[in-house]
């Protein structure tokens, strides 16, 4: 995969902190094949000084934050731990669903490599925020604001709610194809109809955080991919 240059991806920047929309199917750090692309490298081909300052999963676009200086990057960081930063997530989910002000409290624990499950005994405690956007045919918009910072943890949450994301296969999610929303569609003979989506339809909004006494908001558009989606599942109510 080609690397997309670093200042088209820039929603703001100001003298300690550059925000990035990141393109999904770009790992945040570098992966074992250090020969594939990453935030990472991108970042250090721009200037040695910046610092990552969390992570998103390597299928999941958006905001992202990038420290300037040692002292913005410890700053953001203890932000973080002390659960200041407000993040905003959007995600795509199977089902119609009318979530209103739920907070999701289930305990996550490690499942394997990449995957987590909710278990009483051994989870740590997690808690998602969710309220529903929007609705279409067999789908729902939702947003989640995870309060806890586990791994999936919007991925897995969403699905114990019997709303997984579409295409999360991990999860439960199935893909949404044109056939199951459009009255009256079919792909031509011998065609095999692609889903609206190729990956886990979620999305890192929005980001609120401080930098010194001024709070800093941030969103960021949907790429590519989430604008077909959500034209396609507006079109066919």
């Amino acid at each position: 995969m080609k690397l997309p240059e670093f200042e088209d991806l820039i929603v703001f920047e100001n003298e300690n902190y550059i925000v990035i929309n990141k393109p999904y199917d770009i790992s945040t750090l570098d992966e074992r094949d250090i020969s594939r692309p990453s935030i990472i490298k991108l970042v250090r081909s721009f200037s040695a000084e910046l610092k990552i300052c969390h992570r998103l999963d390597k299928g999941t676009s958006g905001i992202l934050a990038i420290a300037k200086n040692e002292d913005a990057y410890r700053d953001l960081s203890l932000q973080f731990q002390k659960r200041k930063v407000s993040k905003v997530y959007h995600a795509f989910v199977n089902g119609v669903h009318s979530f209103k002000d739920l907070s999701i409290e289930y305990p996550i624990a490690i499942a394997g490599k990449s995957a987590v499950r909710i278990d009483t005994r051994e989870g740590k405690k997690s808690t998602t925020l969710v309220n529903t956007l929007k609705t279409f045919k067999n789908s729902s918009l939702i947003e989640a604001k995870p309060l806890t910072g586990r791994m999936h943890q919007i991925r897995i949450h969403l699905a114990a709610k019997k709303a997984p994301l579409i295409s999360d296969t991990t999860y439960g999610g199935k893909p949404i194809l044109l056939s199951e929303i459009k009255r009256g569609y079919k792909a031509k003979k011998h065609e095999v109809e692609r889903p609206l989506i190729n990956r886990v339809a979620l999305h890192a909004f929005g980001l609120k955080f401080f930098d010194q006494e001024e709070e800093i908001c941030v969103d960021t558009p949907y790429p590519a991919d989430l604008n077909v989606l959500v034209k396609q599942l507006s079109k066919h109510l």
